[in-house]
C-alpha cells in the first residue's frame, strides 16, 4: 500500500524567499535559477511523500522531530510536518547565520 502524501503548504515567508533565490540567481543565469528552484521543489515533494526522509532541524530548540531541514544547492530548507500537512517554513543560503528558534 502506498504512503499517503502530505499536503505541501508554502508559508508566505518561504514563497518570498524562493522568489528571492530565483531572482538573485537569474541575474547571472536564468537557466540555473530554474534548475535550483525546480530541485528545491522536487526535494520538498520527496518530503511530502516521506517527511522523515531528511534529518531533524538541528537549529530548532526542543525539536520534537516534526521540524526537519535539508540543504540543496547551498540553500537550507526548513519545514514542519503535522497531521497531513507539510509546511515549508524557511529557505536561506547556507552562508547566512542560522536562526535559533
Amino acid at each position: 500500500m502506498a504512503k499517503e502524501k502530505y499536503q505541501v503548504v508554502w508559508t508566505k515567508r518561504s514563497q518570498e524567499q524562493m522568489k528571492q533565490v530565483h531572482d538573485y540567481i537569474s541575474m547571472d543565469s536564468p537557466k540555473n535559477a530554474e534548475k535550483v528552484v525546480n530541485d528545491i521543489a522536487t526535494s520538498v515533494y520527496a518530503a511530502s511523500v516521506n517527511p522523515q526522509i531528511y534529518p531533524p532541524d538541528k537549529y530548532k530548540i526542543n525539536n520534537d522531530g516534526s521540524y526537519r531541514a535539508f540543504e540543496k544547492h547551498h540553500y537550507r530548507i526548513t519545514y514542519r510536518f503535522l497531521a497531513n500537512v507539510l509546511r515549508v517554513l524557511r529557505i536561506r543560503h547556507t552562508s547566512r547565520e542560522p536562526l535559533m528558534y
